[in-house]
């Protein structure tokens, strides 16, 4: 192999600083660890992959649905339906709900750990359920005045834990 086609190939292997994420009127530049990847659906506007660090974990995502309704408290009872509730316990029972200020944004989380039935269409009926054990989801809603973004930032929990501090760091940078 030559140097050229070597350095070709090398370069084009790393990845590239993705462009700020919109947000409704905001955005936040992505951290450089996030690979950018092509969303699969159009009803994504950005979509990223974040390395698994161990061998038989798998990778962590965050994807960004634009344009969707302010209304945390309408949305966050069927986000925590996706998750197994543990015998003793209610839906209302799963996940963590916080809520901060980053520059124009109202940030709400949902940040919920267990059994995920993930769906990869979850509005529609026909999409294959598949149970995956000790997931971690972090929802958020990212509201600017009367609009707002979903985020949904998921894997195995071992994953998002260890890129946790990266995500928030993210959000709190919207401007």
């Amino acid at each position: 192999m030559t140097l050229r086609a070597f350095l070709v190939v090398f370069l084009s292997s790393l990845p590239l600083q993705a462009d700020p994420v919109k947000l409704g009127t905001a955005s936040a530049e992505p951290p450089k660890a996030w690979v950018s990847e092509k969303p699969q659906n159009r009803l994504r506007s950005h979509q990223f992959k974040l390395k698994s660090a161990e061998e038989g974990f798998a990778d962590a995502e965050v994807v960004v649905y634009p344009q969707s309704k302010p209304e945390p408290e309408k949305v966050f009872p069927g986000w925590r339906s996706q998750f197994v509730v543990p015998e003793a316990k209610t839906a209302d029972d799963m996940g963590k709900v916080t809520k901060f200020t980053a520059g124009p944004a109202t940030v709400h989380l949902l940040d919920v750990t267990g059994t995920w039935k993930y769906r990869e269409r979850p509005n529609d009926p026909k999409s294959k359920t598949e149970m995956r054990d000790d997931y971690r989801v972090v929802w958020a809603v990212v509201v600017l005045k009367d609009e707002a973004a979903h985020v949904r930032f998921s894997g195995p929990s071992k994953v998002v834990d260890a890129h946790y501090t990266g995500f928030e760091k993210w959000l709190k940078s919207i401007n």
